[in-house]
């Protein structure tokens, strides 16, 4: 853990931004590379836009912030069905 915490200190955003992380996490998890062409995003970005839009109105955050609260929020539904 504190390797990974390292290497995200040391890690500029411009650089961070660069990263296509789909392709990197694809070789682990191939459906981030296969999804594009099975799914229908729209639907979801759209409510996951809203999401967004109502943690920005209703706390005040920032774009940025809103984004990384929706996806812990995410990760711990996630962890909670896998004890399921």
């Amino acid at each position: 853990m504190q390797e990974i915490q390292r290497a995200i200190d040391r890690t500029p955003d411009a650089v961070a931004d660069k990263v296509d992380w789909n392709r990197a996490w694809g070789k682990k998890y191939p459906i981030l590379l296969a999804y594009r062409e099975q799914v229908d995003a729209a639907p979801y970005a759209q409510g996951l836009a809203q999401l967004l839009d109502g943690l920005k109105g209703d706390y005040g955050y920032s774009e940025l912030d809103a984004m990384l609260v929706l996806k812990d929020i995410l990760a711990r539904v996630w962890q909670e069905r896998k004890k399921g």
